[in-house]
């Protein structure tokens, strides 16, 4: 009987350590809001692009002349505008968009709460290629909205 209550104690001990174990891993596995709300603008953002609509896609840049959008095969481009005219340039049909993916590596609020950098990788699968890259985000949070201000993006 004494051998029956230790080999049950031991059982509910093992248990209770795993439900814990489990339990604090769902807790991390909980994202912060912020985190979620900056995914969400890239996620519309590759809907839009993946439907065709580089205006709809350039909703998460912050509209300013501010913004600065840098890649290695272009000059920066210093606007808003600009930048959407880069965009435009050099994606002229849904075809040449091709489709959107992105890759979140990694995102962190900045300790002032309303900065944020976010990194990751995407690739456009069109019909002939599909180029790669990866690309580095700041992005701010204007009246409770999350806008990219700076993108540097590679292409390899």
């Amino acid at each position: 009987m004494k051998s029956l209550l230790k080999i049950s104690f031991f059982t509910i001990s093992i248990l209770l350590g795993l439900y814990l174990v489990m339990d604090k891993n769902k807790e991390l596995e909980q994202e912060n809001p912020e985190i979620s709300e900056i995914k969400s603008v890239l996620k519309k953002q590759q809907e839009c692009w993946n439907n065709g609509d580089i205006d709809g896609f350039m909703l998460g840049y912050w509209n300013s002349e501010e913004l600065i959008f840098t890649s290695t095969k272009h000059i920066p481009a210093y606007g808003w505008q600009n930048t959407l005219e880069r965009y435009k340039n050099s994606y002229p049909t849904k075809e040449s968009m091709g489709q959107l993916k992105f890759d979140f590596l990694n995102v962190k609020i900045n300790s002032d709460s309303i900065s944020a950098n976010l990194t990751g990788s995407w690739e456009l699968i069109r019909k002939d290629d599909n180029p790669k890259g990866e690309f580095y985000l700041e992005l701010r949070k204007f009246e409770a909205k999350w806008k990219i201000i700076k993108d540097s993006t590679t292409s390899y």
